[in-house]
């Protein structure tokens, strides 16, 4: 067992028992079945191991995890354990290689004889971390090197995974055993992937600050990342100076972490220019320590040097001190030629796509653009005969761009197409997991949709197909976005046509989609699509304005003279140049822009009335999610919280809330139009109850009457029960499997205050309900009023309207009302869906 765990830990460095394996084993390793069709030994058994990372070393990861495979059927016929786990550790890192990553995780999980289910796809997400970490108390106080370095690898696999918070536990763990055992090499290794994992966390909480406009959110998202960082830059600086090649890998890690982080107004006064200097003067000096490294990590090594020195000559912020742009790029065009030649050499095909594409960067970047579309293109064809979408899909965006760029904008329209779909792919497959993306989606993703709609609605032209994929390429978007918000992985729209299956289109849909310097507006009819641009400096002002006064607590008090021209400025914007195409009254549906999404659309007032009055409006993520059908609210679930409870208390609960004694009163409203409607009132509407209910009963309608926030932060997003807050997680659980949803009603919700993005948080939770339609409110309104709306919006479905016109028809009875004409009691409203 000694032996195979020396093995493990150091198989890089042992290059003469490698070789000596691969002469010794020739034979043996052509015919591995014949091999141990035969009587077991020991010999054999050492020297498949020991060929398996010779192969792994020479990059054949593959061939690596069939050797390891056979030796671990050897040592199973001889009774040998750690024979057994030392084998299931090495197939981990072979499959860690290939990219898959779940599998790694499952085998590491057999030879450590973890009973948890902590992989992705069998962790029950809502498992608090210490229930996770249970298994680490399964292992003895001083457990055996294989153990450790099973520990370790785990640790590794869970973070590419999207688990950084349980890797940096078992990476904590390995540190303190690895001091108690004294193996410096060991601790050299936990504490590089320790600051790896930072990174990811820094990533996370960074991605985080970018996407909320919740202020709370924003400043907690803040202080993380910036705790991150520096841990990650000090842990990254103490490996420096070490031995081996881990000093190498923590210079590289380094300066890709703080050439990706030079633009971030997180860390604008940290000197970036001399500490860049003293990396890449130290690697250049030092570059002989490539050869260091395994054959396959040394060409992705070079590749990503060599990718950070053209971000260095891209970034024109600071230089390298003694190093000319030309002096770097020649530098990046000699790295990555020599490990374009390694990479055919070994015939890794994806090496190969990731090594062209490389160097189409570097042409990029000195203007020889042929030859960079001649290596992208290469790339791209590499990575998709293997499959590798990750890598697709960054070259099928750079020839996009270049041929944008160049005026060839079906070529450009094409790739984007491509680009797009392998993106999807990438997002929708665990395995191909990357946490650059799943925690970049403002850098990475985001921008390569609105980039393809940006050529597609081009203001030099008007193309009906091209706007028409315009509003198609924006769903997407939207969905992604949502995706992203819930860390959910792709978010299937087949479900959502198949609930819809009964239902029809709206005939005129209009999306608000906001570029770079100018507003988009559509008119989808059944026949055709009309567009309308605006620029985006004169709309900005009156919808800040129009969102500034609502979100105020006194807008109840706030006189019409006062909202009314901010209101009347953005209808004269955005509605009265697509009047024309429009009926005069009737169903229309809108699509916003996530810039547009905590607009009150019906809001908007023509001079004369407001645009809810001659228009049934709804609002969605797509057309697809729009679309209407008859309603019958029968079976119903009712529940509400009418008086402080213990989930007042929470943590994430703002502590200005108030009861809400009305809520009796909603529902026993509720109750009489639908008497056999089931209700949870204050202490009957626990958490647990609640979950119970609704996995028991297939209800057509939910009606939640309590406090509810929505924000654009996952973690301030809740809906309150008595005893403690639904997260949206929690609804995933309580809802999953329900197809027959028809309706969630949320009564008493609100937006997060400032948070432009909070809209996110409606659209989640519709997402994670799989309801048809959503009714919420964008704040939170006079709980009289709100029972008023509520009983004329059942009474309208109970006369047969759709949900839509249910809510038009409460809606404009409060505004003719003489006691709530206020857009304030009404307009809050809003309908998410069918």
């Amino acid at each position: 067992m000694e032996s195979i765990s020396r093995s493990i830990i150091n198989y890089f460095r042992k290059i003469k028992y490698l070789m000596l394996a691969l002469i010794f084993t020739l034979i043996v390793v052509l015919n591995h079945r014949i091999i141990l069709a035969a009587t077991p030994n020991l010999e054999i058994a050492r020297s498949l191991t020991q060929q398996g990372y010779s192969q792994l070393y020479n990059g054949d990861a593959e061939l690596a995890l069939k050797t390891w495979q056979s030796a671990y059927q050897a040592y199973e016929q001889l009774n040998n354990k750690p024979g057994m786990t030392g084998n299931l550790i090495n197939q981990s890192l072979a499959l860690q290689a290939l990219g898959s990553y779940i599998s790694a995780c499952q085998v590491l999980t057999q030879a450590l004889l973890i009973e948890e289910k902590i992989c992705p796809g069998s962790l029950q997400r809502q498992t608090n971390l210490s229930q996770t970490l249970s298994f680490l108390t399964t292992f003895p106080e001083s457990p055996t090197q294989i153990v450790l370095v099973g520990l370790y690898n785990l640790a590794n696999v869970l973070r590419v995974l999207g688990e950084p918070e349980i890797s940096k536990e078992i990476l904590q763990q390995c540190l303190n055993l690895a001091r108690q055992s004294q193996n410096v090499e060991m601790q050299n290794n936990v504490l590089l992937n320790l600051a790896n994992t930072e990174v990811i966390l820094y990533n996370q909480a960074k991605n985080k600050y970018q996407l909320t406009d919740d202020f709370t959110a924003q400043r907690k998202a803040f202080t993380l990342a910036k705790s991150k960082f520096d841990n990650a830059q000090k842990l990254y600086q103490k490996l420096i100076n070490s031995p081996s090649n881990i000093s190498l890998k923590a210079k590289f890690n380094l300066l890709k972490l703080l050439l990706d982080n030079t633009s971030t107004q997180l860390y604008q006064n940290i000197f970036l220019s001399d500490f860049i200097y003293n990396l890449v003067s130290d690697i250049i000096i030092n570059l002989k320590q490539f050869e260091l490294l395994p054959k396959i990590e040394s060409i992705y090594s070079q590749l990503n040097f060599s990718k950070n020195l053209i971000k260095i000559v891209n970034n024109q912020d600071f230089k390298v001190k003694g190093l000319t742009n030309t002096h770097l790029v020649s530098l990046a065009l000699s790295l990555s030629q020599e490990a374009l030649a390694n990479a055919k050499k070994l015939n890794n095909s994806r090496a190969i796509a990731y090594a062209n594409g490389i160097l189409g960067y570097i042409y990029t970047a000195s203007q020889q653009l042929l030859k960079a579309e001649h290596f992208f293109y290469e790339g791209m064809l590499y990575a998709q005969a293997v499959q590798a979408w990750d890598i697709a899909y960054q070259w099928q965006w750079e020839l996009a761009t270049l041929y944008r760029l160049s005026g060839k904008i079906e070529q450009a329209n094409q790739f984007y197409i491509t680009a797009i779909k392998n993106l999807d792919k990438v997002r929708s497959d665990i395995l191909l997991f990357n946490s650059d993306i799943q925690f970049g989606f403002q850098e990475k993703v985001e921008p390569l949709y609105r980039e393809y709609i940006a050529l597609l609605l081009n203001k030099d032209g008007s193309n009906k197909a091209y706007e028409k994929r315009a509003t198609e390429i924006q769903e997407q978007l939207n969905f992604a976005e949502i995706e992203n918000f819930l860390r959910c992985g792709r978010f299937s729209e087949n479900a959502l046509e198949a609930r819809n299956n009964k239902s029809k289109d709206l005939p005129y849909i209009i999306y608000l989609i906001k570029l770079v310097n100018r507003v988009e507006v559509l008119v989808k009819t059944t026949k055709n699509i009309y567009r309308h641009t605006v620029d985006i400096n004169i709309v900005d002002e009156p919808l800040t304005n129009l969102f500034n006064i609502i979100q105020k607590p006194e807008f109840l008090e706030t006189q019409g003279y006062n909202f009314l021209p901010y209101s009347q400025a953005v209808y004269q914007l955005l509605i009265q140049p697509i009047r024309q195409y429009l009926p005069s009254s009737g169903t229309i549906g809108f699509v916003l822009d996530s810039y547009f999404q905590n607009l009150p659309i019906n809001f908007m007032h023509d001079g004369e009335k407001y645009l809810s009055e001659p228009y049934i409006i709804s609002v969605g993520s797509s057309a697809k999610q729009l679309r209407e059908s008859l309603f019958k609210p029968t079976p119903i679930l009712v529940s509400g919280v009418s008086k402080v409870g213990p989930s007042f208390n929470n943590a994430i609960v703002p502590k200005d809330l108030r009861p809400l004694p009305q809520v009796k009163l909603e529902i026993e409203n509720i109750k009489r139009n639908n008497p056999s409607a089931l209700t949870l009132i204050d202490t009957e509407f626990t958490r647990d109850r609640f979950k119970q209910d609704v996995e028991s009963n297939s209800f057509s309608a939910i009606h939640l009457s309590t406090h509810a926030q929505f924000s654009s932060d996952l973690e301030q997003t809740f809906v309150l029960a008595w005893d403690k807050p639904l997260g949206v997680q929690d609804l995933k659980f309580s809802f999953q499997n329900k197809t027959n949803l028809d309706l969630l009603v949320l009564s008493a919700c609100q937006t997060a205050k400032g948070d432009r993005r909070s809209f996110l948080g409606i659209a989640g939770v519709a997402a994670q309900a799989g309801a048809r339609g959503v009714l919420a409110s964008l704040w939170l309104v006079d709980a009289e009023s709100t029972a008023q709306l509520m009983s004329k919006f059942y009474d309208g479905l109970n006369q047969g309207f759709t949900k839509a016109e249910a809510l038009h028809f409460a809606q404009l009875s409060l505004l003719k009302s003489d006691k709530y004409s206020h857009p304030y009691y009404w307009s809050a409203f809003v309908l998410v869906g069918g």
